[in-house]
């Protein structure tokens, strides 16, 4: 106690001497009489602080405020404040003192504080006072108190959006609450600026809304035909409206409401002639919708009915056809084409605009008598007749017979030897056999009842007779009759017999003048009528004659998935697929193709269609798969030009054209074809390409005056036909190649055995390929005589020249052998020696032209008596020597030349085919 009030009788004696004395008298009593007293209490602050600092700025708001106080106060250093010390390294502020003798302090930064990196702040701060002394020493400090210091965020970042795009598909005609959500977020720390607040699509007039949340949705119902994509853009604004700085795209797409079907296929296909096979639905696949599936079918039907006779085929001649497919020889074409030697087809209605596709065309009313000089004479037990038909229903509740082929009699009476017809959609075959000594019943009509009779579609129908068995093939498939009926024979008789095409001709009717005597009269197409006698046809060759080039294909079949089951039909225009797994489907109607292997195709449209049925899982309702129609384009192929080159102008000595082998016309013949093509690989070199095809005819006329066949012919030595699979004779059929038709057309020769009266012959040459389809120029060749004295030509004899050689005097030569007179006048003896060496030479060469011609006469007659032991091929190449005219020229025709060992017809024409 005592020293207490000691303390307040000095501090009062220290105002006192304070205001009273000097002040050295001051500092010195004040130190001298308080030293044992000074700094005896700590400083004193509050025990917790809060603060708040904006990032970006040093001063700290604290409250309460930073005051430190100290009872030593008004003892000069002990009473003061001197420092406030932070406790804590990592935290990012200091203290500071403002005023020491208040105790006044001040919370800083010591660098920037940012929000992002740390919203909050704790640590310790404590007072210093100032000691007893300027040193500090014995100084003390206040109690720890807690700083709590919060950041204050500052809005500096903007929105940004987590995607760079959107994108959703929506089904049309549907209202959907939210088509997708879009999301931004935003860097700031403070709940006010990191939020979003708000959503805008800034794109203008589309039919889509956005909310707060960023979901979008559409306010109209949308149409995939109207619009198949939308693309809007969206931006956003944070709570202290801060906008984005770049908008997001959204992409929408429509898709139609699903319905089960095909889809990736394109409604056309176009297809370059000569590209081998072509894939048709490389994208295509099946949308189910879901749908389980526990077996899928489809079908590819190629649909060509069309093209010529229901399919892209060969276009050459029925009888090169044959040639082409191997048929036996001698069968007998019914309709050919129309010409002067075949004018019974030229009444008849054809259709031949199909890519030469010769097509005869009965109404009802048409019909044909086919000559006696060609109707088939040795029909026996074994014959095939065989046609292209396309018919339909026949008009009228009652159907009469229609007749295709009729063999009945000529006069008195109406008797039906055998016959072809159509009945009810049945085909009906009528062979009635002649009576012999066995007086029974036999088969005389089979029946065959098809739907492809009356489907009006094209078929090949082949009847092989061998008798009593009679076989039907249609389109190479076996067919045998339903019913067989059975008749007496025909009693003989000496009626002549008529064969007719398109009716049946009625013998015991009196001619009408409204027309002929036809009955049963056929409506329909026909095509390539042909008769065989004495043999069948095979079926390999059958199916040959009426392949198709063009059809369905599978592309890289050893690809195909085993679990695929699928099955072409005979022509290949139909294909069946069927599996399980619906991609295994999916793959293997993308590998689906179409191919052409003609290599001048028709060109034009190719039909395609497609059914699929589907099965489901224990349902008994499925999915019903629409049927979809596409085309083939076949495009138009590069046209052929074919060119026939040679020497234009041909002249030969008399007696060239007198010898056995006469003169060749052709010898230094070339035919070659060429395309052009609008490509950029020919567009530097003229466009055009030379190419390899086959020839199916060629022609040689005789311009002007017809060929005598006393003194003139055409002629080609039956060598000439050996190793080359050629063929000759008064029929036109085959193909061949062009080098082959050449070597033929290159040894045919004209011989004439009195060139003295002829100064001049024209010939001219012409070939086609496709039965006419594409034709070559017109080559014509001018033979003409070179006309000489007989003592000049007996000279030519005997010097012999090579053959076609001109011995041509220039007169350089004529001086040689006529000196002038200035050489010299012979003498007599020498010119008396020269007459008889010159008599002596005709002698002896009017002796050897003797012998000569008897040596011709022996060979013509050994000839003649061996002139049936030359052996022919008949497979691949005809030459056809035909008379231009017919009548008198026709019986020339009959005649056989057995002079020598060459082929002499009556020459005014010759035709080369292959």
């Amino acid at each position: 106690m005592f020293l207490r009030w000691s303390h307040y009788v000095l501090r009062y004696l220290v105002t006192f001497f304070s205001q009273c004395c000097l002040q050295s008298t001051y500092f010195i009593v004040v130190n001298w009489l308080l030293l044992p007293f000074m700094n005896k209490h700590k400083p004193w602050i509050e025990t917790s602080y809060h603060g708040v600092i904006t990032e970006n700025t040093d001063i700290v708001l604290l409250d309460p405020p930073l005051v430190a106080l100290d009872k030593d106060a008004p003892i000069p250093y002990a009473g003061e404040i001197c420092a406030f010390n932070i406790h804590g390294l990592e935290a990012p502020f200091e203290a500071v003192v403002l005023n020491g003798t208040s105790g006044e302090g001040q919370l800083r930064a010591r660098g920037l504080v940012d929000c992002e990196l740390q919203k909050e702040y704790t640590f310790i701060i404590q007072a210093h006072d100032c000691g007893s002394g300027p040193g500090g020493t014995e100084g003390k400090k206040s109690h720890k108190a807690v700083v709590h210091i919060q950041v204050n965020d500052v809005n500096e970042f903007a929105p940004v959006f987590r995607e760079p795009q959107y994108r959703a598909a929506v089904t049309e005609g549907k209202i959907y609450d939210s088509i997708l959500q879009v999301e931004a977020t935003d860097q700031d720390c403070s709940p006010q600026y990191s939020q979003i607040c708000n959503y805008q699509i800034t794109t203008t007039n589309t039919p889509f809304a956005i909310d707060r949340n960023g979901n979008i949705r559409n306010t109209e119902k949308l149409s995939y035909d109207r619009q198949q994509q939308y693309e809007i853009q969206v931006t956003a604004w944070d709570c202290g409206q801060k906008r984005a700085l770049h908008s997001v795209p959204v992409r929408i797409d429509i898709k139609p409401v699903c319905k089960p079907g095909w889809q990736g296929w394109n409604k056309r296909v176009d297809y370059e002639p000569g590209t081998g096979s072509k894939q048709l639905f490389p994208k295509m696949h099946l949308e189910t919708c879901g749908g389980p599936l526990s077996s899928v079918r489809t079908t590819v039907e190629l649909q060509t009915s069309h093209i010529g006779k229901g399919c892209d085929r060969e276009t050459y001649s029925e009888k090169s056809l044959q040639k082409l497919c191997g048929a036996s020889s001698g069968s007998t074409d019914l309709l050919p084409a129309p010409s002067a030697a075949t004018n019974w087809t030229a009444s008849l209605v054809t259709d031949s605009g199909r890519d030469s596709d010769l097509i005869f065309r009965f109404d009802g009313r048409q019909a044909a008598k086919i000559p006696d000089r060609v109707v088939p004479q040795n029909l026996t037990d074994q014959f095939t007749i065989a046609t292209w038909m396309k018919h339909g229903p026949s008009p009228g509740l009652r159907a009469e017979k229609e007749t295709l082929l009729c063999n009945s009699d000529k006069t008195e009476m109406n008797r039906h030897h055998y016959s072809l017809y159509v009945h009810n959609c049945r085909l009906v075959f009528l062979l009635r056999r002649d009576f012999t000594q066995v007086d029974t019943f036999r088969p005389a009509e089979f029946h065959w009842k098809l739907e492809q009779i009356c489907d009006k579609e094209w078929h090949y129908y082949v009847i092989n007779v061998e008798f009593p068995v009679v076989t039907l093939y249609v389109d190479g498939v076996t067919y045998d009759p339903y019913l067989v009926t059975d008749d007496w024979p025909i009693h003989p008789s000496q009626i002549d017999v008529q064969l007719t095409v398109g009716a049946c001709w009625q013998g015991g009717r009196e001619e009408m003048n409204d027309g002929p005597r036809f009955t049963q009269y056929f409506r329909g197409s026909l095509s390539g009528l042909t008769i065989r006698p004495g043999k069948i046809e095979s079926q390999k060759v059958i199916s040959c004659l009426q392949a198709c080039k063009e059809g369905l294909d599978i592309n890289s079949l050893e690809s195909l998935d085993k679990s695929i089951k699928f099955h072409f039909n005979p022509a290949q225009s139909i294909l069946v697929m069927e599996g399980e797994d619906l991609e295994n489907i999916n793959a293997a109607v993308r590998k689906v193709s179409y191919i052409n292997s003609r290599q001048f195709p028709t060109p034009g449209i190719r039909r395609l269609h497609i059914s699929t049925a589907v099965q489901c899982f224990g349902e008994d309702t499925c999915i019903t798969i629409p049927d979809i129609d596409a085309v083939v384009m076949v495009l138009q192929p590069s046209e052929p030009r074919i060119t026939i080159a040679g020497l234009e102008r041909l002249s030969r000595p008399a007696s060239d054209f007198r010898a056995a082998a006469g003169v060749a016309l052709f010898q230094d013949l070339h035919i070659i074809s060429t395309v052009t093509r609008a490509d950029a690989t020919t567009h530097h070199t003229g466009g055009e390409n030379e190419i390899i095809h086959n020839l199916d005819y060629c022609d040689i006329l005789v311009l002007g005056e017809e060929l005598r066949p006393e003194q003139e012919s055409l002629q080609l030595h039956r060598s000439a036909l050996l190793g080359k699979h050629l063929d000759a004779t008064n029929s036109t059929s085959g193909v061949d190649s062009m080098s082959n038709y050449e070597q033929v057309i290159r040894q045919v020769h004209y011989l004439n055995w009195q060139p003295s009266q002829l100064t001049e012959r024209r010939f001219r040459l012409t070939c086609s390929e496709l039965n006419g389809r594409y034709t070559s120029n017109e080559f014509n060749l001018e033979v003409s005589v070179l006309h000489s004295s007989e003592a000049g030509e007996h000279v030519n004899h005997m010097v012999a020249p090579p053959q076609y050689m001109q011995v041509v005097h220039h007169p350089s030569m004529m001086h040689d052998l006529y000196p002038s007179h200035s050489s010299g006048v012979p003498s007599a003896a020498t010119v008396v020696i020269v007459m008889c060496i010159a008599a002596l030479v005709a002698v002896v060469v009017l002796g050897i032209y003797r012998i000569h011609l008897t040596h011709q006469q022996e060979v013509k007659l050994a000839e003649t008596a061996k002139d049936t032991d030359v052996a022919w091929d008949d497979s691949a190449l005809t030459i056809t020597v035909n008379p231009m005219e017919v009548g008198e020229r026709r019986r020339g025709m009959q005649e056989e030349d057995k002079t020598d060992s060459f082929i002499r017809p009556p020459p005014r024409r010759t035709e080369v085919w292959s």
